[in-house]
């Protein structure tokens, strides 16, 4: 007998025509103290699974049991962690983990309760916060309390849906380290005898299932990876197990080759199972009476509003960043967020911007893009001084920030219309169709961006920079909100429309690889305050690039490490930087 079963379940939603099948025929078994990861599309039914193993949701046939009983409903046994934290904002830290305990073990005395609280609002590192209410809490802060809360229930099975997605990736990776210390730890998270309402010890881990679209992240924690299939009627795909031994160093596993296999196999597996267009095969063209912003033969045309196209006035100082500084004001004096920073930009170069959160990397952009005063220093785009925003300057932030009520064409439109008046409804009309077309949307131009994933709106962000034709295009973050493998889908996305195009780039990311895939050189900051850049990395692989190539050559692996070295390095607060 499994400890933890699923035979047979299907789940789906509404009724008749209306009905969709969101899970079929899942089939699972896990062994106590195992750590399985489970991976998937969006939309493909993981939160849908995690609710029906925690019994938050019955399914429409099949069956979970634990120990041989059948869940139905909830219970303390099953401990659960969403990716939103859900936290009371009116009690402390204390407060929200002692809210657990005190309905899971009311028989303990109001001393053996506050002891139990308070071992683990410690255990996730947070005794320095204990007093404090969510509102005063960090991102990574309010997590912990989530995880606090659901160890302190003592569950046989902890569940982690997406826990840790929406954190940036140095807080992400700090809280994966606390999960798989918490997972080894020899304290048990079980009840030897339920009826005693006392917590009890044995030396196994807590058994633990782990929703995340995070490959590497599953490669770090788990026993067994199993991919979810794409919705609807998702089941699961081939089965990966992983022997690498633990710990497991993100920086030293790189010379691992058996994790170098793996990771290429499910990384494959999972884009082979994606069924979703990531760029389409339409070859219209734009009007013909546009001025070409790149003169290659097979290069779209692409408007310039102003004036046509010129040569730049130094190629390879296109945009410069000299001694570029930023102080903000506070209540304890000036606070230098980035000091001197100094970068020259070549021309159709693509430039990653990476480093932990806070050292300045949105600051610089937003500077760039003219929606932040620079304090000291200056920048230079194409021999013009930047003084304030401009449509010479795309920017395509973390959220797209669309009209709801308005259609994928008509938020395109907005800024077509406004930066080419000078042209008629027709060619505006074509401009607006053909970048929605290359980032994959012809099949929904007209519909609302309320009705629309977030992988899509995102994609009508992208073809609303593209389609002002900018000299610059900053991205911020542009795929931060997103699942792994939708983010895969868009980097593609933008690779190829970047191709055609070869407009001048510059991302800030906090994800490694994606930095390499994207650019030609990856620029590393320092941590602020007084962030400047740190080191610079050349990234010579050839392009076009896949995610499928990257992870196959040679290079990859040694830049990965290097930039893993660099962030490790400056990683100075340690876990309190997760705090």
């Amino acid at each position: 007998m499994s400890f933890l079963e699923i035979k047979g379940l299907c789940k789906g939603y509404g009724a008749e025509s209306e009905r969709t099948e969101v899970l079929k025929d899942i089939n699972l078994c896990v062994a106590e103290g195992e750590f399985v990861a489970i991976v998937g599309f969006s939309g493909s039914g993981k939160t849908t699974l995690i609710s029906t193993i925690a019994g938050l949701i019955a399914p429409d046939s099949g069956s979970v049991t634990l120990k041989g009983q059948p869940v139905i409903g909830s219970g303390h046994e099953r401990g659960v962690v969403f990716q939103n934290y859900s936290l009371l904002p009116w009690l402390s830290v204390y407060g929200n983990v002692a809210l657990a305990v005190d309905a899971v073990f009311p028989r303990l005395s109001a001393q053996e309760r506050n002891a139990h609280t308070r071992k683990y609002v410690e255990m996730v590192g947070l005794s320095h916060a204990i007093d404090r209410r969510p509102v005063a809490l960090s991102g990574g802060m309010r997590q912990r309390v989530a995880v606090a809360r659901a160890l302190a229930m003592q569950p046989q099975v902890l569940l982690l849906d997406e826990p840790l997605s929406a954190l940036d990736a140095l807080t992400r990776a700090n809280l994966q380290d606390e999960i798989e210390r918490i997972w080894r730890q020899p304290e048990p998270l079980t009840l030897d005898k339920p009826t005693s309402n006392k917590p009890a010890s044995n030396n196994k881990p807590v058994t633990v299932i782990l929703v995340t679209n995070d490959v590497d992240e599953a490669l770090l924690l788990a026993d067994r990876i199993i991919p979810l299939t794409p919705g609807p009627n998702a089941t699961f795909g081939r089965e990966f197990k992983v022997n690498l031994p633990r710990p497991r160093d993100r920086k030293d596993i790189n010379h691992n080759e058996e994790f170098r296999q793996l990771r290429a196999a499910i990384t494959q597996y999972l884009t082979a199972l994606s069924k979703d267009v990531v760029v389409s095969n339409d070859e219209r063209e734009l009007p013909k009476d546009v001025v070409p912003l790149v003169p290659a033969k097979k290069a779209p045309k692409t408007i310039r509003a102003q004036s046509p196209e010129r040569p730049a006035a130094n190629i390879d100082k296109y945009a410069e960043f000299y001694d570029v500084t930023k102080i903000y004001p506070t209540t304890s004096g000036p606070l230098t967020v980035v000091d001197r920073f100094n970068l020259n930009i070549r021309k159709g170069e693509f430039i990653s911007l990476i480093g932990h959160s806070g050292c300045g990397k949105s600051t610089v952009l937003s500077m760039m893009a003219g929606l932040n005063e620079i304090t000291h220093g200056g920048i230079v785009l194409d021999g013009r001084e930047i003084v304030g925003a401009g449509p010479d300057r795309g920017v395509v932030f973390q959220a797209p920030s669309l009209l709801p009520w308005l259609t994928a064409r008509e938020n395109v439109a907005l800024g077509v219309n406004r930066v080419y008046a000078h042209l008629g409804v027709a060619e505006r009309s074509d401009i607006v169709d053909y970048y929605l077309t290359r980032v994959g949307l012809a099949a929904a131009l007209d519909k609302k961006a309320s009705e629309l994933s977030n992988g899509m709106k995102q994609r009508v962000g992208l073809a609303r920079a593209f389609s002002l034709s900018p000299k610059l295009l900053l991205l911020d973050e542009p795929f931060g909100m997103l699942d792994a493998l939708t983010r895969w889908e868009l980097q593609e996305v933008l690779m190829e429309v970047w191709k055609r195009t070869q407009v001048t780039a510059i991302c800030v990311t906090h994800d490694v690889d994606e930095a390499i895939l994207l650019a030609d050189r990856v620029v590393m900051m320092t941590n602020g305050p007084h962030a400047r850049i740190g080191k610079i990395m050349n990234v010579e692989l050839p392009r076009p690039r896949t995610r499928k190539a990257l992870v196959e050559h040679p290079k990859f692996y040694g830049y990965r490490e290097e930039l893993l070295a660099f962030l490790q390095k400056h990683d100075t607060h340690g876990k309190s930087q997760a705090a």
